[in-house]
């Protein structure tokens, strides 16, 4: 059985009062945390480090414990065979624990079980160390017409959790949220104490949803007001029409002004997005689009049309 250097594990040296002892450990246990740390090999890090505090924060321990580490940790050291893991009339197997078996040789199961108040006898409720659970981060698409009222959604995601015995896993949850009226793309929400499990009275960490504002077939979106293409025909923009127009809530009729041009902007009052000062608008673009065909007639109407016209489009290139 190798012997455990304690002091090196902590990264202190051998006469470390208990306050450098104590800020060494958490140093440690924050760097080495299964929630937090990238490392493979974090939860027995981890372990080490809190068996290694377990020993030196005790002056009884610690004291036993340099007594073997003056001898080089050899078990010809006095009191050695006193301490090789039988209880008081044990003949039986050595005590077995979460700790190692030089930890459990040294000091036996009865001196270090049942410390935590968990009653689990994992490594993490004999540790005092804790942290506020991670806070989870989770992207929420939902669509235009979502964000004109307050609305229920159910959202799931992967919640990180520990075992009694300190192993991180995951498991999904489910919750069925309310999404605030107005809501835009990037806008983030919080929902407090749905994050990652907390270490020992720490509180648990919140989750943040992320909206995304699905794209919609019809319209775009610039702040709180809506864009939408209008197709005219030629005859249309030249002589104007009255036209039903979509919107988030239905159709409404809306008037285009004779000689109307591609490019234009007609602004539909209150039927944008709704937002803290109000409603948005909906900007209606108007754009002049040609038949894909022409027939013999239409081409003869179109020829009378450019000769009664007189319209040079390009006079603008003659300055």
């Amino acid at each position: 059985m190798d012997f455990k250097d304690y002091y090196k594990t902590l990264s202190v040296e051998p006469d470390a009062d208990s306050k450098t002892i104590k800020t060494a450990y958490r140093k440690l246990a924050r760097k080495y945390h299964p929630d937090v740390s990238q490392d493979h090999q974090a939860e027995d890090k981890f372990k080490e480090v809190s068996e290694a505090y377990e020993v030196l924060k005790d002056p009884q321990k610690r004291a036993e414990y340099d007594e073997i580490r003056r001898y080089g940790g050899q078990q010809s050291a006095p009191g050695w065979r006193q301490r090789e893991g039988f209880s008081e009339g044990q003949t039986g197997q050595p005590f077995e624990g979460d700790f190692s078996d030089f930890f459990n040789t040294m000091f036996g199961a009865h001196n270090h079980a049942g410390r935590g108040s968990s009653g689990h006898g994992g490594f993490q409720s004999r540790t005092d160390f804790s942290q506020r659970g991670a806070d989870i981060e989770t992207e929420l698409p939902i669509f235009l017409e979502d964000t004109l009222a307050e609305s229920g959604q159910k959202i799931s995601y992967s919640l990180p959790y520990r075992d009694d015995q300190g192993r991180v896993n995951s498991k999904k949850k489910t919750l069925n949220v309310k999404i605030p009226a107005g809501v835009s793309d990037g806008e983030r929400i919080r929902l407090k104490g749905q994050g990652g499990q907390g270490f020992g009275d720490a509180p648990s960490g919140d989750l943040y949803l992320h909206i995304r504002i699905v794209p919609h077939p019809l319209f775009d979106v610039e702040a709180h007001n809506l864009i939408i293409t209008v197709p005219l025909a030629p005859w249309e923009a030249a002589l104007g029409a009255c036209l039903e127009v979509p919107t988030l809530t239905g159709k409404i009729k809306l008037t285009i002004p004779s000689n109307s041009q591609t490019g234009q902007r007609l602004r539909i009052r209150g039927k944008g997005l709704p937002h803290k000062q109000g409603q948005g608008d909906l900007y209606a673009v108007l754009k002049v689009v040609m038949p894909a065909t022409t027939s013999k007639e239409s081409e003869q109407h179109w020829q009378a049309l450019a000769s009664a016209a007189a319209f040079e489009p390009r006079k603008e290139w003659r300055k």
